[in-house]
């Protein structure tokens, strides 16, 4: 399996408000920036959609390091949230499941590659991580 290390980050101005996505693929020497975003949305369906448009560009299975500063994300994968919610029939414990397409786009590509999620503190001097806010800042101020 190819190793590859992923970067991500979201950003939204208000919530919902516009925001941006950003993501940063790494495979050896080459390095791929991918960014986007909406004109109404939420944090968490930004920070959402840079791990998934990431994990979607990988044409074929790959062992994955994957970097978020969202701790609702890496919490949700590492202390099996995720897992919980998907048994329930993708509600919470106290009822609905927000962004539930996007959670069960994020489980079918964790079914494919061999993902480590890692959380990194946000605005902390991680260049990789600033990177990623930097786009993801540019695309979300791109509807304002």
């Amino acid at each position: 399996m190819d190793k590859i290390t992923i970067y991500t980050d979201g950003a939204c101005s208000g919530n919902p408000g516009p925001g941006g996505w950003a993501a940063i693929l790494i495979a050896g020497k080459h390095k791929k920036e991918i960014s986007g975003g909406e004109a109404a949305t939420t944090n968490n369906r930004m920070e959402l959609l840079g791990v998934i448009n990431a994990l979607e560009l990988l044409n074929r299975p790959c062992e994955v390091t994957l970097f978020t500063d969202s701790q609702y994300i890496e919490r949700a994968i590492n202390e099996g949230w995720l897992r919980t919610w998907k048994a329930r029939g993708w509600k919470r414990k106290g009822g609905e499941l927000k962004n539930i397409e996007l959670w069960q786009r994020l489980d079918g590509l964790l079914a494919k590659h061999a993902v480590t999620f890692r959380w990194v503190r946000g605005h902390a001097g991680n260049d990789l991580n600033n990177r990623c806010d930097e786009l993801a800042v540019r695309e979300r101020d791109s509807f304002r």
